[in-house]
């Protein structure tokens, strides 16, 4: 994984015991199911892109690359926010991982001209 955030880290160092709490119940969650991990951290790459969380798009994006997801893959689950919370939020969410899919916005620029 990517280097985290700065403020999580702190966050992570000064409150040790939240930090790990919040990580099991995490874990319990991600094993209550049936799903794989690559299916779940497509689940809530969707979920970040619908909430507008940028970090967690990035983060749940890698997630996905790590666990097997291809360019493809990220690039449907945010190409059907379109219709489920907005075009302005979709295109959000495909500048965020656009280092992901192989595309940065400059990138992106050139390819349409």
């Amino acid at each position: 994984m990517a280097k985290l955030p700065k403020a999580f880290e702190t966050f992570r160092k000064r409150y040790r015991s939240v930090y790990d709490a919040y990580e099991a119940l995490g874990g319990a969650a991600h094993e209550a199911g049936p799903l794989d991990q690559k299916t779940r951290e497509l689940v809530k790459l969707g979920m970040a892109v619908g909430g507008r969380l940028e970090g967690a798009v990035r983060s749940h994006a890698q997630r996905a690359r790590e666990a097997g997801a291809t360019p493809a893959e990220i690039e449907h689950v945010v190409l059907l926010a379109v219709t489920t919370v907005g075009f302005p939020t979709a295109v959000a969410a495909f500048t965020w991982v656009g280092e992901h899919l192989g595309v940065s916005p400059s990138k992106a620029r050139k390819a349409r001209r």
